[in-house]
């Protein structure tokens, strides 16, 4: 009877040392399901954040360069409007000039025309000073 009981009291540790191994291995196996389903949440979230961060990335590439042909365009429009100034500037320069050398050309005018006149005055006096010295050498030369 005693050897029985112990028989019986084996097979019964044995049973539960087989049913304890069984739940073992199943705590085990929940344990790394539930890790593994952690770890897959969790990287689907840091997947997020790295394609997030890649999109970032190249949209801050096509930033800098839009930034960069902005900043070459805008440098070229300044060129241009500083060459249009300049050549207002000139443009007044020549104009300031024109006037200049207009009121010269009128001042040149002026003094050839006081020339002419004097030179024609002078002539008809010089013309009817002879025109009267030969009509009375003339006429003294003819008494009639």
């Amino acid at each position: 009877m005693l050897t029985s009981m112990v028989k019986e009291h084996h097979a019964k540790q044995s049973k539960r040392k087989q049913e304890q191994e069984v739940r073992r291995k199943e705590a085990i196996e929940s344990s790394n399901e539930l890790t593994q389903s952690l770890v897959d949440h969790l990287n689907v979230g840091v997947a997020q954040a790295y394609l997030n961060q890649k999109r970032l990335d190249a949209e801050a590439k096509q930033l800098h360069v839009g930034a960069t042909n902005f900043a070459k365009q805008t440098h070229q429009w300044l060129q241009l409007i500083d060459n249009f100034s300049s050549a207002l500037k000139e443009l007044g320069d020549v104009e300031n000039w024109a006037r200049s050398i207009e009121g010269d050309m009128q001042v040149i005018q002026q003094s050839l025309e006081l020339a002419y006149k004097a030179s024609r005055a002078a002539q008809a006096t010089t013309s009817s000073a002879s025109t009267s010295a030969v009509a009375s050498t003339s006429a003294a030369a003819n008494p009639n």
